[in-house]
């Protein structure tokens, strides 16, 4: 199992394809804040809760001065069908061979009716604009997480 990130940590720097074919680096964000979010797979209940409940606070995110960048194992065309279906306007990568996830934290063992496997852990890492995780969740639930999350970054 991979280690969690913590506060105060320097967040591993990454560089993943986005749904549209561009790359993606956690650098590009350099002096911004971002919120990167790890979720288990696009067009999916949960995960079209939670990336929709993104897109519909993304404006409110960004006038308080955050971004918004999801990470996910599907491959780049299965995440441009997501956001198009979805009407998503903030970038999906992907992280095919959860190589990101694990330097994150975001992949380990998972249970499930009873069996035990290695997945993807729903998790939102906050990095601040001088590349230092601000906030680390790990195990967050699909629904109501935007909310909590603007809760726990004073925002509301």
């Amino acid at each position: 199992m991979s280690e969690r990130l913590h506060i105060g940590d320097r967040a591993p720097d990454f560089t993943l394809q986005s749904a549209d074919g561009s790359t993606v680096s956690l650098s590009d964000f350099a002096g911004e804040n971002v919120v990167v979010y790890f979720y288990p797979a696009a067009a999916t209940p949960g995960c079209t809760t939670q990336a929709c409940d993104f897109r519909d606070n993304l404006a409110s995110l960004g006038s308080a001065g955050y971004r918004v960048v999801g990470i996910s194992p599907d491959t780049p065309k299965k995440l441009l069908s997501f956001t198009e279906a979805e009407s998503l306007t903030f970038p999906l990568l992907s992280d095919p061979d959860h190589a990101v996830a694990e330097e994150w934290g975001a992949w380990g063992e998972k249970k499930n009716y009873g069996k035990t496997y290695e997945g993807l852990i729903r998790s939102t890492v906050v990095v601040d604009g001088s590349g230092q995780v601000a906030l680390a969740q790990y195990n967050v639930r699909a629904t109501g997480h935007v909310a909590k999350l603007r809760r726990d970054l004073g925002l509301d």
